[in-house]
């Protein structure tokens, strides 16, 4: 289930299509949501059929392809092409994931991309990320200490504090499981949605880390934090395999042991 956020009065209409050419053989089909905001035009979906034999074998490079070859208006964002910076998120035949870790082999017929549901588009498949980057930054994304650091060496810590970080640090703040969250769509201005919960988790977790009481204070409200009803969509969706619910879980454990 996805929710799209589209300009006021605007109904979603059928687009061009744009056929393969006339001696291929192994062709897809792609159905893209388009919109420019400066066109003063409603959001459309247009089609696009592409000779496999000459396109790479993930859904970026379809993406790619399209814009290269066929239209280059197309918009969206992209980057690493290894899953690392989380730019090409997107939401590909009613999931959220991301397209340069995606085969299009995965998929058995037409593939349909869409931006990111809930988010207000910017244009075609770019969300509008203000927001959830300025909740990330609500959280104090670092390490926050009172002691003096040490004068000849790092903060240290041991291997199993370490290893109480796997699961949380691999977050590339893509988004798929905020926006794959009910709750987030209902409440995104005041919880914070599965992806920053985790990074908050992720600093509590952190044993070289000594505002502990600050952090929890800050999460201990009612929308912030509690909006969650884990519905697991966020550990469903997510590209990189981690498990959000449960870093909010392991949260509220430690409002209650606190308390």
């Amino acid at each position: 289930m996805a929710e799209f956020t589209l300009p006021k009065n605007s109904v979603l209409t059928e687009g061009k299509t744009f056929k393969a050419p006339a001696d291929a053989k192994n062709i897809r089909r792609f159905e893209v949501y388009r919109w420019d905001p400066d066109s003063g035009e409603n959001p459309r979906v247009d089609s696009y059929e592409l000779d496999m034999d000459d396109c790479g074998p993930m859904v970026l490079d379809a993406i790619l392809k399209i814009k290269n070859d066929i239209d280059s208006t197309l918009t969206f964002r992209r980057s690493c092409r290894e899953g690392v910076c989380g730019s090409c998120a997107m939401n590909v035949n009613g999931k959220n994931t991301l397209a340069c870790t995606k085969a299009i082999d995965s998929y058995p017929d037409t593939i349909k991309i869409y931006p990111l549901p809930h988010m207000s588009v910017v244009k075609d498949l770019v969300p509008d990320m203000t927001h959830f980057y300025a909740q990330y930054a609500s959280i104090k994304p670092w390490i926050a200490t009172q002691t003096p650091a040490p004068a000849d060496t790092e903060r240290l810590q041991s291997k199993e504090d370490r290893a109480k970080l796997d699961g949380l640090y691999e977050c590339v703040l893509c988004a798929c499981c905020s926006t794959s969250c009910p709750s987030y769509w209902w409440n995104s201005e005041r919880y914070l949605g599965p992806a920053v919960l985790l990074q908050a988790y992720r600093w509590l977790a952190d044993s070289r880390d000594e505002n502990t009481g600050a952090r929890l204070d800050e999460l201990e409200d009612p929308f912030k934090l509690y909006r969650c009803h884990t519905i697991m969509n966020c550990t469903d969706t997510c590209p990189k395999g981690l498990n959000p619910a449960k870093a909010i879980a392991e949260t509220k454990k430690l409002l209650v042991k606190r308390q």
